[in-house]
């Protein structure tokens, strides 16, 4: 988001925005609880026969398919692609969910419905590419960092992408601070001041991670000066190579002519000479006249020609100067005069010692151009009192976890002099909800809702729909897998624990115990272990009868959480149209959204 529009890409209307919005929330009414209810009660509740009118061979089979989670077909797709805007506004959802009974009685309209009301269909976002060529003008040459030699594949990525788009925006803007907020262990920050030589305030809460992230930093400076010193030389190589040769050129040049000179002098003092003297005088004075004749004008000769060829040289060297002005100012230091073979005019030396102080002063500075800090943010956060040098800059974060996201944009509508915003949120679980728990009413900002139309409607999503909206299709797609069996692993688990011991909730945790167990007896005991429940109470026998219970029933967990990853992007959707109907509401704003 930027405070000035300039020539970027038109912005969609509040209105347009809205409308989006009840669209999407309209559709959520009915669907959302496919997406409120745990998979770990998935049996205990009943929730297939509860929510789904159909077999689960039938979904599984639809949504497959319809090429949802096969990129080799997608029929359903191609027909989201071609609806018309207003094909979904007005409809009841009666082909997609029994009015009666609310349950779910068509999955191929339901996924088309969640194709619809996904970010890509409903035209309120400008894609990456286009807003980069928008708001980039001439670009140079950098020497670009390897991240993946730092960093995994999915962090390089989300980087690379990211501080690309951040750097054009203050390019844009034409400011160099840049605030980070949720920093963690700086990958986000250290790329942006090495890369991009941005001044970067990195906060984070952790004082862990602010001590990792001055770590990292450090190491990661060692490598960042190897990869420039190469690239450096590289363009060094190429800057000066064709100067040097012409150097050579003009002195050889220089040379021929003082040769040429020096021959044309000498026929004409012969010349001379055979007329001006007499038979009596030997030839050997007049060659030694004719030498010291010689000697004298070619001295005359080549002091004239050389300060001619200085006066060329130092031009040429005030032209290479100019060139070597747009590198570094370490690369400038770099370049010795000797490689020239020519002498400096005061004014050039001057310039060089300038360009020596200038980087010695930079190298001075460098670790100060990313600095981690440890501080907690919140929408009341003075920022001044963080950051002293507080200037024109732009506000980034990069999975800014749960209320960080909404309060990174209330600093930004409330602060003139943060000129920009570009923030991806995460754990959307971790939201504090306004509407979801009445009782605690201490809080004065939520993380949702944020605009006024979701706020006047009292929304709400809840915890395990919010956990759904973090689920990515994308990654179904080209994995076609879900962890189908360490979820119903855990579903018979609660069957058990609610049958067997009669405990319903429970404030401890499973935890990752699938991958560490050898089979389900084992995975149980495990658990019941870390529960605190009796295992011994509870024969081998009887935890595989619950096993052979409802192993046949495995399918309906697959295509229960089919259905909530084919819901899963709209229920991001809302939360970020909430954000960005917030922005209209408070300016007239360019928002890029970053799911």
């Amino acid at each position: 988001m930027s405070r000035s529009l300039g020539s970027l890409p038109p912005e969609p209307a509040a209105e347009t925005v809205a409308s989006r919005l009840r669209a999407v929330a309209q559709f959520l009414r009915r669907a959302l609880p496919l997406c409120q209810a745990h998979t770990v009660e998935f049996y205990t509740r009943g929730l297939w026969e509860q929510l789904v009118a159909l077999s689960p061979e039938t979904v599984l089979e639809a949504l497959s398919g319809a090429g949802l989670l096969r990129q080799q077909q997608r029929p359903l797709e191609e027909a989201a692609s071609t609806a018309r805007p207003g094909l979904w506004d007005n409809c009841k959802f009666s082909n997609v969910f029994c009015e009666n009974s609310q349950k779910l009685v068509n999955v191929q309209f339901f996924a088309l419905a969640a194709k619809y009301h996904s970010l890509p269909s409903l035209e309120v976002c400008t894609p990456l590419d286009q807003m980069l060529g928008a708001l980039n003008g001439k670009q140079h040459e950098r020497c670009e960092i390897k991240t993946e030699k730092f960093m995994n594949d999915k962090k390089s990525h989300e980087v690379e992408m990211m501080s690309k788009l951040i750097d054009s925006i203050a390019n844009f803007c034409g400011i160099k601070q840049v605030i980070d907020l949720g920093s963690g262990k700086g990958y986000l920050s250290s790329f942006l001041s090495m890369q991009y030589n941005l001044k970067v305030y990195g906060i984070d809460s952790s004082n862990t991670n602010t001590y990792g992230a001055n770590e990292r930093n450090r190491k990661l400076k060692k490598h960042w000066r190897a990869y420039q010193s190469r690239a450096k030389a590289n363009v060094r190589g190429q800057v000066l190579e064709e100067p040097k040769d012409r150097a050579v050129q003009d002195e050889m040049k220089c040379r021929a002519n003082i040769n040429e000179k020096l021959l044309s002098t000498n026929n004409s003092l012969l010349s001379q000479d055979q007329m001006a003297s007499s038979d009596s005088v030997p030839l050997e004075i007049t060659g030694a006249f004719i030498d010291s004749a010689m000697l004298k004008t070619s001295k005359q000769t080549e002091t004239h020609l050389v300060a001619q060829t200085q006066s060329d040289g130092n031009k040429m060297s005030e032209n290479a100067f100019s060139l070597l002005n747009i590198l570094p100012a370490d690369a400038v230091e770099a370049v010795s005069s000797s490689k020239y073979n020519l002498k400096l005019c005061e004014e050039e030396k001057e310039q060089r010692k300038m360009a020596s102080i200038k980087a010695k002063a930079s190298k001075s500075n460098d670790s100060n151009i990313y600095l981690p800090l440890t501080s907690y943010i919140t929408a009341e956060t003075e920022l001044r009192d963080i950051i002293t040098d507080l200037e024109d800059c732009i506000m980034v974060g990069l999975h800014t976890c749960g209320d960080l996201a909404p309060n990174t944009l209330r600093i930004f509508t409330a602060k003139p002099e943060i000129k920009a915003v570009c923030s991806v949120g995460c754990c959307y679980h971790l939201l504090t909800e306004e509407f979801e728990n009445q009782k605690d009413c201490s809080l004065g900002l939520w993380g949702f809702p944020m605009c006024r139309y979701l706020k006047e409607e009292g929304w709400c999503c809840g915890r395990n729909a919010r956990m759904s909206a973090c689920l990515a299709l994308e990654r179904v797609a080209v994995s076609q897998v879900l962890p189908t069996e360490s979820l119903f692993y855990r579903a018979v688990l609660q069957v058990i624990i609610e049958e067997c011991y009669g405990v319903i909730k429970s404030d401890r945790h499973v935890g990752k115990i699938f991958s560490k167990s050898s089979s389900f007896v084992d995975y149980v005991r495990k658990s019941l272990k870390k529960l605190e429940l009796d295992e011994s109470k509870l024969p081998d026998s009887d935890i595989m009868d619950y096993y052979e219970k409802y192993k046949h029933r495995m399918n309906e967990l697959e295509a229960f959480n089919m259905l909530k990853v084919v819901l899963a992007p709209c229920i991001e959707v809302l939360l970020l149209l909430d954000r960005l109907c917030y922005l209209k509401e408070k300016v007239c704003l360019l928002y890029i959204l970053l799911p």
